[in-house]
């Protein structure tokens, strides 16, 4: 297990878990999110490869359709 920071709160998560992994953990649709690790924005088409390492700190912002 390692620990990370997840939109400014201390998450405990598998090591070797990937952003995508993550995001659907999160029951989000990784479609609709934003992710920056790091200070960096995570390109969408690299979620499923991008390892989560402690002390990573996320910010994971989704899309929500309205009107």
């Amino acid at each position: 297990m390692i620990t990370i920071t997840l939109n400014g709160e201390p998450r405990t998560v598998a090591a070797g878990l990937s952003i995508a992994a993550l995001v659907a953990e999160l029951g989000l649709n990784a479609k609709k999110v934003a992710v920056e690790r790091n200070l960096e924005i995570v390109p969408r088409s690299t979620l499923a490869v991008v390892r989560l390492e402690d002390g990573d700190q996320l910010e994971i912002v989704h899309f929500v359709g309205g009107g």
